[in-house]
């Protein structure tokens, strides 16, 4: 009997390649080569949509929609990158900055986006995508008043957000 062979570990550079090679093909609407970085059973969070797309098949009908009302990007930009690597696995997030939309009507977002990869054989492939919009610069989970606490043993309650 056959013992299947472990898959290689990740490096941080695999990752920042193949993430470099997915924000490229959507910064070009490539949608062969944006979808080819994707495993099928991929599953997708973007704060745009109602609910999780189960599957790249799921997304790539979504994609298609929006093909024929004319959107495409125009422009994305990939800053703030941060690599987690768990041996044949890793975890990119960023920052993106995205022009996009049809003719007459785009708009230009700034999102973080998470992306899961794993090493395939010899491929790098995205098997989850969350995407989030970045808050307002002015947003605060702490009080207006925080400062004016009447006591330095006063009670702080953590609060936990989970995006």
């Amino acid at each position: 009997m056959d013992t299947p062979t472990p898959a290689r570990s990740l490096s941080e550079n695999d990752v920042l390649e193949a993430a470099a090679r997915l924000v490229g093909a959507f910064s070009r609407t490539d949608t062969e080569e944006y979808f080819a970085a994707f495993a099928p059973e991929a599953t997708f969070v973007f704060h745009t949509e109602p609910a999780r797309l189960e599957s790249r098949a799921e997304y790539e009908a979504l994609w298609a929609f929006w093909l024929t009302e004319g959107w495409s990007v125009s422009a994305c930009e990939s800053t703030d990158a941060h690599v987690q690597v768990y041996g044949p696995s890793a975890v990119f997030s960023h920052t993106v900055l995205t022009t996009a939309g049809t003719p007459g009507a785009t708009a230009t977002t700034r999102e973080r986006e998470t992306i899961v990869f794993v090493r395939s054989g010899d491929r790098i492939l995205a098997v989850h995508e969350h995407l989030s919009p970045v808050p307002d610069p002015g947003f605060s989970l702490e009080p207006a008043d925080a400062g004016a606490a009447e006591s330095a043993d006063a009670a702080v309650t953590p609060v936990v957000v989970v995006a």
